[in-house]
């Protein structure tokens, strides 16, 4: 951070730290995983929040905020408020230090005072949340800055002309969240939890923080690798670019710059020659930086990075087509993986806390994740480039009741759901926000936009606009059954046995893969979420349950040798009443050994292929 920044953000730290450690404590009840007690009020969740575009003049403003449950009617900003709760974990989570629910016909009204530098000619200050679920509408100093619908994408306000000239201002937002009982996108969550159907998770979920930027600034970024050609594509968005303005980027590997150009346009092409690829065992990474200059005087800059590998699908020696990984078949396997915390719900207790899931699951001989119906924030995603691990990104799914009209699919008449404008609107919105969002991130490979039927509308439409919008990944149009004719992939979902379709059916025209198998069950006592718990499949001690899992990745490789491309196995962890993890809810528990798993699980990459090929 500049110094200007750092005096800054001392001075906002020791205000809050010991008022703070002194009012906050994590609601008793539930099991917790062993980093709640690394929480620390006045330092939370403090890692920077957007690696692909990096500056470094910002401020966390996680920590200590005042809330209030009100009826829905209320409109105005409330003179008193009910307690005190940690952001970013939602109001239902046991981290927030409240844990109450609020449901449709109630709304979260959040406040708290941050300070601005008093020296602040020539700059903006942009307000950013990583995600709010769901309707946010945001005031600052009593003034209204503006609304935002989408509880998975982040969002940005000018905050400039709204602050006052003294450093001392207030942050106000108030959010409503109809869960299942609104039409918009909201994954698992329920108001009344139970099956695979989990706990609601209202409001601020996601880092809240200041940044300092010039007046002419970068906004965003887009970089798309072309690995045949040897090049990367970037664009930028620049705000307030004055005539003249120059925008430099290069590309770095390591301290050596391979690739530059400086123009005046802001779409640019570099040729990275002898790229080293990208890839779970070898996951290089290239920086980038993109400079605006005025006159040889820097005026913006950022730091990215990118990578170069290329997913595709291409038919073997006998006409099934494969997934293929810079242009070589990589069978890929994972687990389901939710992304829910006991403690936290929705957002993982430390930086720590999420960057261990990803390296257990790495360690376990896996290179794929499926982030199932829910979006993770982007460290998340930069640690899954960093380690080297694959990720199928689905839509949160939303609107799962109403009718369905039947249209011409691949097995005859399939259904899709009749929903209303409302409700298509909310979808196409933030999947959309979503893939923008997330583009920059390597490790996607494909995009999932329906799954199992859930709320599935206008597949055909939906999954060409997909592919449309993004031509350098796969998409998974309708991930485990009601299959159209459309998209790159064929998904089937067995449990708990892997199966797959006849290749000689489906496989001509798509990648044949198993989207969900496995489910093995194991509660182990006193790492449950309740008494009343569900498996696949249960078990009453690992060695059993290991012998089984050892059984179904047997299956599995024969499955491979007869054209299968891919396998997710349900699931990471335990989620509440689910008790079909490789570990337990808390992250406590390994219900089979890492070296057996990793054993087990890394033979699938080795068999050969139809075109006897292997990596």
């Amino acid at each position: 951070m500049k110094r200007s920044s750092l005096f800054f953000c001392f001075i906002l730290i020791a205000s809050y730290s010991f008022a703070q450690k002194n009012s906050w404590k994590i609601v008793a009840g539930n099991i917790t995983t062993p980093w709640a007690d690394s929480v620390n009020p006045a330092n939370v969740l403090a890692q920077y929040p957007r690696p692909q575009m990096q500056r470094n003049d910002w401020t966390n403003l996680n920590g200590l905020w005042q809330y209030s449950i009100l009826p829905k009617s209320n409109e105005n900003i409330p003179s008193k408020f009910q307690g005190n709760i940690l952001v970013p974990f939602a109001i239902e989570s046991s981290l927030s230090g409240v844990k109450k629910s609020v449901g449709k016909d109630s709304i979260v009204w959040y406040q708290r005072t941050f300070e601005v530098p008093l020296k602040r000619k020539s700059k903006k200050i942009l307000l950013h949340f990583g995600a709010i679920d769901w309707q946010s509408i945001v005031y600052i100093n009593g003034k209204k800055i503006g609304m935002h619908e989408g509880g998975y994408d982040p969002f940005t306000f000018d905050i400039t002309d709204y602050l006052n000239k003294d450093p001392g201002q207030q942050l106000s937002i108030r959010v409503w969240d109809p869960t299942d009982d609104g039409p918009q996108p909201r994954g698992k969550q329920v108001v009344h939890p139970g099956g695979i159907w989990y706990t609601s998770v209202t409001g601020i979920w996601q880092t809240v923080w200041l940044e300092i930027v010039p007046e002419t600034y970068i906004q965003f970024t887009k970089q798309t690798a072309n690995l045949d050609d040897q090049t990367i594509t970037v664009s930028a968005s620049v705000h307030n670019l004055q005539p003249g303005d120059e925008i430099n980027i290069s590309a770095w590997k390591g301290d050596e710059k391979i690739a530059e150009k400086n123009s005046t346009d802001t779409f640019e092409t570099l040729k990275i020659n002898n790229p080293q690829t990208w890839s779970p065992a070898h996951p290089f990474l290239y920086d980038l930086k993109l400079t605006v200059t005025r006159k040889r005087k820097v005026i913006d800059e950022v730091k990215s990075y990118f990578a170069m590998r290329k997913i595709s699908i291409a038919p073997d020696k006998n006409g099934i087509q494969k997934i293929m990984l810079n242009n070589t078949f990589l069978f890929e396997f994972g687990p389901l993986d939710q992304g829910w915390w006991p403690d936290g719900l929705y957002t993982a207790p430390t930086d720590d806390a999420l960057q261990f899931d990803i390296a257990t699951i790495k360690n376990m001989g896996c290179n794929m994740i499926r982030k199932h119906i829910k979006v993770e924030p982007a460290r998340w995603y930069y640690y899954c480039d960093k380690i080297g691990l694959l990720v199928w990104q689905d839509m949160p799914s939303g609107d799962l009741g109403n009718g369905w009209e039947p249209r011409p699919g691949i097995l005859g008449n399939q259904t899709d759901k009749a929903r209303t404008a409302e409700s298509e609107g909310y979808y196409r919105k933030e999947w959309n926000a979503i893939m923008d969002a997330l583009y920059n991130f390597p490790c996607i490979v494909v995009w999932t936009p329906f799954n199992e039927a859930w709320g599935q509308f206008k597949t055909i439409d939906i999954t060409n606009k997909t592919m449309q919008k993004d031509p350098s990944r796969l998409v998974n149009s309708a991930s485990g059954g009601n299959y159209y004719d459309v998209g790159n992939l064929l998904d089937l979902h067995n449990y708990p046995e892997p199966a797959m379709p006849k290749p000689e059916f489906f496989g001509t025209k798509k990648a044949i893969v198993l989207g969900e198998f496995g489910g093995l069950g194991l509660p182990v006592n006193g790492h449950t979420w309740q008494q009343k718990n569900w498996g696949y499949q249960s078990f009453k001690n690992k060695d059993s349950l290991f012998m089984r899992y050892s059984s179904l990745i047997t299956h599995l490789e024969e499955l491979v040798r007869k054209g299968l491309s891919a396998a997710v196995y349900t699931q990471t962890t335990d989620v509440e009443g689910e008790v079909n993890g490789f570990m337990t809810y808390d992250r406590k528990v390994m219900k089979m050994p890492l070296s057996k798993l990793k054993e087990v699980n890394e033979k699938l990459y080795t068999i050969d292929s139809a075109n006897d090929e292997k990596q």
